[in-house]
């Protein structure tokens, strides 16, 4: 698929629902002088091309309880059980993230958790796994930025 042409107003729609993904269409229409119909129809455009994908809510985890941050290395006994081992990951809520990667780790994945005990149970059960041989645990002491909008921005004002 090519790469899809946007103009200067649906880039700074995009910047304003990137900012904030609950703008409402009628604010930025006002702001853009435009009508909130064509906010609605060029935001519809936009999804039908793939370029905007559902609309994403932040948590605070802190806030909720879950402040504990981990990454785990996930070594396979075999690659070809893959497939399976991110079906159980799948399972297991706390991993919020599974990346398939090439280096060190055949599945890179982040873990959520309450504290250390917590923590200590999600691991085991992803030791437990069927395919797992080993795995590497880091602990995230602190996430001093988690911010996808300042890429978001390069991409569209590259656009």
């Amino acid at each position: 698929m090519g790469k899809v042409k946007l103009d200067e107003i649906d880039h700074q729609i995009l910047d304003m629902l990137i900012d904030n993904t609950r703008t409402p269409f009628t604010d930025i229409a006002k702001k853009l002088l435009i009508s909130a119909g064509t906010v609605h129809v060029r935001v519809k455009k936009m999804e039908e091309a793939g370029i905007i994908r559902g609309s994403s809510l932040t948590l605070d985890y802190v806030k909720l309880g879950y402040a504990f941050i981990a990454y785990v290395g996930i070594f396979l006994e075999k690659t070809h059980q893959t497939k399976f081992v991110l079906e159980r990951l799948n399972q297991i809520p706390n991993v919020t993230i599974a990346h398939i990667t090439t280096g060190k780790f055949n599945i890179f994945c982040k873990i959520r958790a309450k504290d250390t005990t917590h923590a200590k149970n999600i691991i085991f059960k992803i030791d437990d796994i069927e395919g797992i041989s080993r795995t590497e645990t880091m602990i995230s002491l602190e996430e001093s930025f988690n911010d996808k909008k300042r890429l978001m921005h390069r991409i569209f004002n590259e656009l």
